[in-house]
């Protein structure tokens, strides 16, 4: 072979072997490239940010130990685990702390809030630091009630049978708007009554030992409430308006809720219900059943109102 020749086939292999390296380069370029999309689309889909890091963070609730509100956490508390959320707690606690907890962010929010008038003070201490969600429950009442055979029909009546009521109103935790009421009423009636403080479970034991013996007893009662249900009962009548109007109950929430948690915030806005629904649980509860054991019956049974909450509708 001629050097030439050689020399030809040299220039002609080396054409050759650059070509194959661009085109081997440039498949190991795009490779590379699709990696690193993909990368990317991953950190998306797991990003913090994302919405499904909401169902991982804990929710907090806090609630009164009210026959009602205990019926109302416990539902919502287990929509939402339906709805997803991975760890929803619940906790139960005064009015005032639980006011000043959700203003703090120790609760995420509540279900509880009486409003406008039992909680009014807690409503003007807080307001500033609370958002309010939407309205849950309508025309809940409250003030003193006896059994229907009581001969009385109003609160000025009292100090004229007092000695029939054994000179007490039962009431429940020293804490609650219902009983800031009642000394307000005792004080604008002037009655020579002792309020006496306890909890919902002792209220209504006292007025099951006074109805199963048809004695005379008055407590401080709301509604809705299953004691209605239970036995005949009336309310007093208010000339002066110490109990105020009906109430509404109210979902609240901590400052921040919507823009952290926005699915969540998304189901409290659509948690409506009504006397019956909230009634049906209390009464499985009195009844015998736990609350949880109550709140999933009443899940279970009313998918259509469940699923609205949730947005699945």
């Amino acid at each position: 072979m001629t050097n030439a020749r050689f020399i030809s086939n040299i220039k002609k292999f080396g054409s050759i072997l650059a070509i194959c390296l661009v085109i081997g380069l440039t498949l190991f370029a795009a490779g590379c490239t699709e990696k690193g999309d993909e990368t990317v689309e991953g950190a998306e889909a797991t990003s913090p940010a994302s919405g499904a890091s909401e169902f991982n963070e804990p929710v907090k609730i806090g609630y009164v130990l009210w026959d009602g509100e205990i019926a109302s956490t416990n539902v919502i508390q287990q929509v939402l685990e339906q709805a997803g959320y991975k760890k929803v707690e619940i906790v139960a606690v005064d009015a005032g702390p639980l006011y000043q907890g959700v203003a703090d962010g120790e609760f995420d929010f509540t279900t509880s809030a009486w409003l406008p008038y039992t909680h009014q003070h807690y409503w003007e201490t807080y307001s500033d630091r609370l958002d309010s969600v939407q309205t849950n429950l309508e025309g809940c009442k409250i003030g003193l009630a006896v059994p229907s055979y009581v001969t009385i029909n109003s609160i000025e009546e009292l100090n004229s049978e007092k000695e029939k009521f054994n000179g007490r109103i039962i009431g429940i935790e020293p804490g609650a708007g219902i009983m800031q009421a009642s000394e307000t009423a005792i004080s604008e009636y002037g009655l020579e009554m002792e309020l006496v403080s306890g909890n919902s479970a002792a209220m209504t034991a006292s007025l099951k030992k006074a109805v199963d013996s048809e004695e005379w007893a008055v407590v401080t009662l709301w509604s809705p409430h299953w004691a209605f249900n239970r036995w005949d009962l009336k309310y007093l009548d208010d000339p002066k308006g110490t109990y105020g109007d009906a109430d509404h109950v109210e979902t609240l929430a901590r400052i921040g809720l919507e823009e952290e948690k926005p699915n969540l915030y998304g189901i409290l806005t659509r948690f409506q219900w009504t006397h019956d629904d909230i009634q049906a649980v209390m009464m499985d509860v009195e009844n015998g059943m736990t609350p949880e054991a109550a709140a999933a019956k009443w899940v279970e049974n009313n998918p259509e109102k469940v699923n609205e909450w949730i947005g699945e509708e």
